[in-house]
């Protein structure tokens, strides 16, 4: 689990999306914004939680939210990915895990009883300011949007 909790600046950083855009932390100043970690495209749980804030793009963008995912995938996957799925949100490229370990987000996982180091999925919410407001740990990847709902301070 994340070092990090709400109170702390989130950690800077700079890369680009799926189609090469440069984004930063900072493009998002004054701005609420939602940057969830996911361990891999087309696999069926990250599937099933980027749908669902597929659905609940609207909601979301309605209460003021951004919203930015990031795992260790290639462009190329990212971008099948959002096609496949119709995803309005951007993909953030992270294949060094730089800003994955920089948000506390890499470590132990056991999966069918095999143990190895992985994302460990994540959301932060972010205010305009830099500061992170709550951490989604464990991410209900079914419900997603509803946990980030949930509790909002919207405007």
């Amino acid at each position: 689990m994340t070092h990090l909790k709400p109170g702390d600046k989130a950690p800077k950083f700079k890369t680009t999306d799926e189609q090469g855009n440069p984004v930063s932390l900072s493009d998002f100043k004054g701005k609420k914004l939602v940057l969830f970690f996911y361990p891999a495209d087309s696999t069926a749980t990250c599937t099933v939680e980027a749908c669902n804030l597929r659905d609940g793009y609207e909601a979301l963008r309605n209460a003021g939210f951004e919203l930015l995912g990031i795992s260790p995938d290639s462009a190329k996957k990212h971008q099948g990915f959002i096609k496949k799925h119709s995803l309005p949100f951007p993909l953030l490229m992270d294949e060094a895990l730089k800003i994955i370990k920089a948000y506390g987000v890499w470590g132990p996982k056991v999966t069918f009883g095999k143990a190895y180091d992985g994302l460990l999925r994540t959301s932060f919410i972010i205010n305009g300011k830099g500061v992170i407001e709550r951490v989604i740990f464990p991410v209900e990847s079914k419900r997603h949007t509803e946990q980030i709902l949930q509790g909002c301070v919207c405007f």
